[in-house]
C-alpha cells in the first residue's frame, strides 16, 4: 500500500507542476500576447475551472472502475495536452487547452486521498493524508521554479513542450506497477449511475459546511497568491527564474508543515491550528505587498506555503471522512469547489488588480483568509 500512496503522490505532483507552471510565465505570455496581464491570467483561470470540472467526474468514476485505474489514464491524456499547449499562438487557444489539461490533471490528487480514506484507518489518516500531499507540494514548490526557469531557457513554449514530456514518465510507470492491482480494488458503486450518490451526500449538513471552507480557503488564498510573481516583476524586475524560486518558497513551507503536522497538531490542536494559519498568512501577504526590500519575499511565501497548509489539511481530512459511504464522490465535490474557488478567486483579483493596484486587494484578501481561520476555529465542531 505504501508504494501505491507513493505512485500517486507522484502522479499529484505533476498536477501541482502543472497547476503552479504558468505563474512566473504571467509576464511573458502577456507581452508575447499583446495583452495586460490581468487578460493573460485567464490561462491561469481556464485551468483551475477545468481542474474544477473533472473533480466532479472522476470520483464517482473511480468508485465505480477503480481509482488507480482512472488516476493512470487520466495522467496519460494531461501528459500529452502539457505539450500541445507549446504548439498554441494566442491567449485564447492556450486558455482552451490549459483547460483541456486540467480535464485530465485532476485526478491523482482526489482519488490519492480518497484511496488513503478507502485504506487507513482515522485516527492514524491526517498525517498519512500530510504526507501524500507533499507530491502536491512538491510539485507546487517545483512548478514556478520549472516554469520560470524553462522558460528562460527554452521560452514559455518549450517550457510546456519539455514539462509534459517530463509527466509521460509518471503515468508509464504507474501502469506496470498497479496495473495488477486494478480487479482488486475496492469499489463503493458496483453499478448504476455513479453520479446519482452527489444528490446523497449534499443533503448532510457537515458537507456543506466542508465544501464552503473548501471554496473559501482556495478563493482567498489563491486569488492573492497568483499574481505574487506579476508584483514581484513590476516592483524588482526580476528575471523569470528568480521569480519561479521565490514562489517555490510555498512549495518549501508545505513542506515543513508536513514535517511538522505532528507535533502541530499534539500543541494546538485542529482548532489551533486553523487560526494560526490564518494568522501568519494574512501578515505574510501584508509584509510581501508592502515592504520595497525583496530579500522578504521568499520568507514570506515560505510563511505562506506553511500557513496555507494549517488550514486545508484539516479541510481535506474532513473531506475524506463527510461521506464515506462515496468517499470518491465526496472529494470530489470537495476538490471541485476548491477549484471553483481558486477560478473566482483569480478573476476577481484580476478585475481589483487593474483597478487598484497590487497592495490593497492583496492584503484585502489575506485579511479575508484570517478570518476564515478564525470561522473555521469556531465551527469545526461541525465540519
Amino acid at each position: 500500500m505504501r508504494e501505491i500512496i507513493l505512485l500517486l503522490a507522484l502522479g499529484s505532483a505533476n498536477s501541482g507542476i502543472s497547476l503552479r507552471m504558468v505563474e512566473p510565465m504571467l509576464p511573458q505570455l502577456a507581452a508575447d500576447f499583446g495583452v495586460g496581464v490581468s487578460q493573460a491570467a485567464m490561462v491561469i483561470t481556464a485551468f483551475a475551472g477545468g481542474y474544477a470540472i473533472s473533480q466532479l467526474v472522476y470520483g464517482p468514476l473511480g468508485d465505480r472502475f477503480g481509482k488507480l485505474r482512472i488516476a493512470t489514464l487520466s495522467l496519460t491524456g494531461a501528459a500529452l495536452l502539457t505539450m500541445v499547449c507549446g504548439l498554441t499562438h494566442d491567449v485564447v487557444s492556450l486558455a482552451i487547452l490549459r483547460l483541456l489539461t486540467a480535464l485530465f490533471a485532476s485526478a491523482p490528487t482526489i482519488l490519492g486521498i480518497a484511496y488513503i480514506g478507502d485504506n487507513v484507518a482515522l485516527e492514524a489518516r491526517q498525517p498519512v493524508v500530510a504526507r501524500f500531499i507533499m507530491g502536491t507540494i512538491s510539485g507546487q514548490a517545483l512548478g514556478p521554479l520549472v516554469g520560470g526557469m524553462f522558460t528562460d531557457l527554452l521560452g514559455w513554449k518549450g517550457a510546456f513542450v519539455a514539462t509534459g514530456a517530463i509527466f509521460a514518465i509518471v503515468p508509464t510507470i504507474l501502469y506496470f506497477r498497479t496495473r495488477a492491482h486494478w480487479a482488486g480494488e475496492k469499489r463503493s458503486i458496483a453499478s448504476g449511475n455513479p453520479y446519482a450518490s452527489y444528490l446523497q451526500i449534499v443533503k448532510l449538513t457537515r458537507v456543506r459546511y466542508v465544501l464552503f471552507a473548501a471554496f473559501a480557503d482556495a478563493f482567498l488564498f489563491f486569488g492573492a497568491y497568483s499574481f505574487l510573481g506579476a508584483l514581484l516583476k513590476e516592483r524588482f524586475e526580476l528575471s523569470f527564474t528568480a521569480i519561479g524560486a521565490i514562489l517555490a518558497g510555498f512549495g518549501a513551507g508545505g513542506l515543513l508543515y508536513t514535517i511538522f503536522v505532528r507535533v502541530l497538531l499534539a500543541s494546538l490542536g485542529q482548532r489551533g491550528l486553523v487560526a494560526l494559519g490564518g494568522a501568519v498568512c494574512c501578515i505574510a501577504y501584508a509584509v510581501i505587498s508592502l515592504s520595497p526590500a525583496v530579500a522578504l519575499a521568499l520568507p514570506c511565501t515560505v510563511a505562506l506555503g506553511m500557513s496555507f497548509y494549517m488550514l486545508h489539511n484539516t479541510v481535506q481530512l474532513k473531506a475524506t471522512e463527510m461521506a464515506p459511504q462515496a468517499r470518491g464522490a465526496s472529494v470530489s465535490s470537495y476538490s471541485a469547489l476548491w477549484s471553483i474557488g481558486q477560478a473566482t478567486g483569480v478573476a476577481v483579483m484580476g478585475v481589483a488588480i487593474a483597478q487598484f493596484g497590487y497592495t490593497g486587494p492583496i492584503i484585502g484578501f489575506g485579511l479575508g483568509f484570517a478570518a476564515l481561520g478564525l470561522w473555521m476555529r469556531a465551527s469545526l465542531a461541525r465540519f
